[in-house]
């Protein structure tokens, strides 16, 4: 199988300290109002909608959280506006990032996210300047409760493209149209816990560097995180 980046994986372990799980819900929630938005609310009509949901649950966000957030969307007549914004840049190494944010002011994001760059060694680079360096992918990691050769057949079976054994979980890869596909046979093949479900970016090729300079840039990946406007941060290190 081909290479992979654990990107996903590092920000969905077990054990996230209430803080960081609370900072999480919070960047669901948004992103939950804005597929909900001008909609029924129901996930089985909205497929945008559905995948935020399965994010959610991925990430183990109550059921009343996950409703709270929908219903909020639904019953809105006016309410937040937001944009999605994307920023591309490279971090220090030359690492390449790519930051998607929800705002309602794009203005202070844009300031907030380029100093944030700036104050962690990287720089903001030009719009595709980095994302030709990313493709768009079904990501879905489980614990090994499934034997290797029943969970990588009922995987390929139903259009996976890549499935990886890691000493303590199955790391599985899809296009964005068979990724459904993909985790309802494993739910009916008796899956019961995801600890990552979604549709994201992935690095099509990794970068490595020592111990030093990978701290660097997971310092500037934490940081730009931190900043509420931001949903999600990709980069091509390997970790």
């Amino acid at each position: 199988m081909s290479g992979h980046s654990k990107w996903a994986t590092i920000h969905r372990k077990k054990g996230l300290l209430d803080a960081e799980r609370g900072k999480i819900f919070q960047k669901i929630a948004k992103e939950l109002y804005v597929a909900a938005k001008g909609t029924n609310g129901n996930p089985d009509d909205n497929p945008g909608l559905r995948l935020v949901v399965e994010k959610a649950k991925s990430n183990n966000m109550p059921k009343d959280n996950i409703q709270k957030a929908i219903d909020k969307a639904v019953k809105s007549a006016g309410g937040e506006d937001y944009e999605s914004v994307r920023y591309e840049g490279y971090g220090p190494n030359g690492v390449a990032f790519m930051v998607d944010c929800l705002t309602d002011n794009r203005n202070r994001t844009a300031m907030l996210v380029r100093s944030t760059f700036t104050k962690r060694g990287g720089n903001l680079g030009t719009d595709g300047s980095v994302s030709y360096m990313f493709e768009r992918r079904g990501v879905i990691v489980i614990d090994k409760t499934l034997e290797e050769d029943e969970a990588m057949m009922v995987c390929l079976d139903n259009g996976a493209d890549d499935f990886i054994v890691n000493d303590d979980s199955y790391e599985i890869y899809t296009t964005p149209d068979d990724f459904i596909k993909v985790k309802t046979a494993l739910e009916e093949s008796g899956v019961k816990e995801f600890l990552t479900s979604e549709i994201t970016y992935v690095a099509n090729n990794l970068v490595e560097l020592d111990e030093e300079a990978t701290e660097r840039v997971m310092a500037l990946a934490d940081a730009l995180d931190e900043i509420d406007d931001v949903q999600n941060v990709y980069h091509n290190l390997s970790i």
